[in-house]
């Protein structure tokens, strides 16, 4: 019998990558590193329930672990703005923007 690919194993990977590349935008990559965790531990499961039916699970481990290290990045990052609103407030984070923007024209 041909073995056949887990679903959704590229679609893993790609939103994966995606919330490593989002974790900069102030946790918004927390949402596609979710999504792609979900549908990792559907195709394990999947997996697991018939290992000699499917051949690409590297491919779905693989995102699941970079799904994992996206989403403490973007905790990170999360817990790291709110730390910053708390001690320098919302007006110190913006003042200190815009010094950058003078200092770089």
């Amino acid at each position: 019998m041909e073995k056949q690919k887990l679903p959704n194993a590229t679609l893993i990977l790609v939103l994966s990558i995606l919330s490593l590349v989002c974790c900069c935008f102030y946790g918004v990559g927390i949402i596609p590193a979710v999504i792609a965790l979900v549908l990792a531990n559907k195709s394990v499961k999947l997996y697991k329930a018939e290992p000699e039916l499917y051949d690409n699970y590297n491919n779905v481990k693989t995102g699941r672990i970079i799904a994992i290290i996206g989403i403490v990045l973007n905790i990170a990052c999360i817990v790291y703005m709110i730390i910053m609103i708390a001690t320098i407030g919302f007006d110190g984070i913006m003042e200190q923007y815009r010094l950058m923007q003078e200092q770089y024209q």
